[in-house]
């Protein structure tokens, strides 16, 4: 895997176009300018979050005695999840019923930026291939710059498109995700059953 595809798919994974309606609602009764310190401190939270599992998930499976097929197998699923539910989102949003005031760490930071499925991305990425540490934070850092320049223009992109726009790119983005889960889900049992990887 390329830096640039592995930034595209924690990009998708990170899905900041879907997180504008809810980051918007979160943070409408704060003052603009509290708002972008309050994002800004949830997106760091969230990039430390996920550099912590990319740098650190090698030694976190070997602990717990878990093969890289198991969390490719296991993140495949969690992220078909995911993109199920960005593709048919339940009532009360993507992520559930949401706590009131001003949100810290949960749910902006985790697990709206750095969810279930963005750490078992990279902790994958990390344990598969660890000499390219370095490449997949790179690729951590582009997609969470493309991010945090969406969330942080929030207002203005749900101005511009609109509720029903930003839907349809969300509902994209899920059935992306959905077909990059099943690669990952076949990739994980063709490597537990010894098949080799898959093309």
């Amino acid at each position: 895997m390329s830096i640039a595809s592995a930034a595209l798919l924690l990009f998708i994974i990170l899905d900041p176009l879907g997180n504008v309606p809810v980051v918007l609602s979160l943070l409408r009764p704060l003052t603009p300018k509290r708002q972008r310190m309050v994002l800004i401190r949830e997106l760091v939270i969230a990039l430390a979050v996920l550099l912590l599992f990319l740098w650190f998930g090698k030694y976190a499976l070997e602990l717990m005695h878990l093969r890289q097929e198991s969390v490719s197998i296991a993140g495949g699923i969690v992220l078909f999840l995911i993109g199920i539910r960005m593709i048919f989102p339940p009532p009360e949003g993507l992520m559930g019923e949401l706590p009131g005031g001003e949100p810290f760490i949960v749910p902006v930071a985790i697990p709206m930026i750095a969810g279930p499925s963005g750490m078992a991305a990279v902790m994958l990425m990390g344990s598969n291939d660890p000499a390219r540490l370095g490449d997949w934070s790179l690729a951590l850092l582009i997609a969470w710059g493309a991010t945090a320049v969406i969330l942080l223009s929030a207002t203005m992109l749900y101005k511009v498109l609109g509720g029903r726009v930003l839907t349809a790119i969300e509902r994209l983005m899920g059935m992306l995700l959905v077909a990059i889960s099943v690669q990952m889900f076949l990739d994980g049992i063709s490597a537990y059953l010894g098949l080799g990887a898959t093309p």
